[in-house]
């Protein structure tokens, strides 16, 4: 790892199944708390969790997870099915000998603790989605209902379908690529009508042809971190990440035990107010679906990155959940 890791963070890599993982860690003592990061993300982006929740008492790990940084990146699509996704962090647990953890999931790292939470239960203390909701299983293949709803426009999911397109896209230059995803992603309330309207276009442009670039870095991410990001998706490509997208309708093939499958684990969100997945999924639609929910914070002058750009507020309420799961008490 080129970035500087924080003080009492320290790397490793153990074998999890069939991948190598390379892990940061955080704390030797207490209940476990696994970190499970976003596309296009890394254990990295957990930068200001792993201390804090480590000083408060926690054993912390974030992975790389698989197809990310240091971690096994396999070249079969199905790979990286919601079977592979959640087996990855149960055999986490088994490798670090725990029967428990806390699972808390950023953007699709939420996706699979959500997951995980219906189809291992009884290894998850407790689940926090961050910037992604739950949402239950679709009555229908996820992309027949993508390509039905954004038919004649442009939607990514349905892009990053195609293998090698987005690879291409995203990998060709990788800074421009992380730039403007970090620093030049912005609600949809930011745009106007008409810019909106050409974001959507079916015009033949890629995903980050679509994302404006930046004037400069915002105030929470450093030119050293940013090239960090760069430094690792030059070296790994975007392939892996993306392979999680194409798994939309395996992992609903895979999973007719869930339909109507409630979150009976307690639960907890965190998101940015500004964030533009909100604005598609509002978190307010989650709760009849989470038996034990303890709450949902969000955060003001906060986007998509919010355990980036906002950790102060984002520590306080993920150590306010798991405070309340290590004293066994509700809110």
């Amino acid at each position: 790892m080129s970035a500087a890791l924080p003080d009492g963070v320290t790397e490793r890599t153990v074998r999890v199944g069939d991948i190598d993982m390379h892990l940061l860690e955080a704390g030797t003592e207490g209940p476990l708390v696994v970190l499970a990061h976003g596309f296009p993300e890394l254990a990295w982006s957990w930068r200001h969790q792993l201390p804090a929740l480590a000083d408060a008492g926690y054993r912390v790990v974030a992975p790389d997870q698989r197809g990310y940084g240091g971690t096994t990146r396999p070249e079969a699509v199905e790979d990286y099915d919601i079977h592979h996704l959640t087996g990855d962090l149960v055999g986490l647990l088994d490798e670090l000998g725990e029967e428990q953890a806390v699972f808390i999931g950023h953007d699709w790292g939420s996706m699979v603790v959500w997951q995980l939470s219906l189809l291992h239960p009884d290894r998850v203390m407790g689940v926090c989605g961050m910037s992604v909701p739950f949402v239950p299983r679709a009555s229908a293949p996820p992309m027949q209902i993508f390509r039905a709803i954004f038919a004649d426009q442009f939607f990514y999911i349905v892009y990053f379908q195609e293998p090698g397109v987005a690879d291409a896209e995203l990998g060709g230059d990788p800074a421009r690529t992380m730039r403007r995803l970090l620093a030049g992603l912005s609600t949809p309330g930011d745009l106007t009508t008409d810019a909106a309207a050409a974001m959507a276009a079916n015009d033949g442009r890629g995903f980050v042809d679509r994302m404006p670039e930046p004037d400069g870095l915002p105030g929470w991410l450093s030119q050293q971190e940013l090239d960090h990001y760069i430094e690792v998706f030059s070296e790994t490509g975007f392939t892996g990440g993306i392979n999680w997208y194409r798994n939309f309708d395996r992992n609903w093939e895979l999973t007719p035990q869930l339909a109507g499958a409630k979150v009976e684990v307690p639960s907890f969100f965190v998101g940015g107010a500004d964030d533009p997945v909100l604005t598609m999924s509002p978190p307010d639609g989650q709760e009849a679906w989470l038996t034990d929910h303890r709450g949902s914070v969000i955060i003001d002058g906060a986007g998509h990155w919010v355990q980036q750009e906002a950790p102060e507020q984002v520590n306080a309420a993920l150590l306010d959940f798991c405070d309340q799961l290590r004293g066994g008490t509700n809110p």
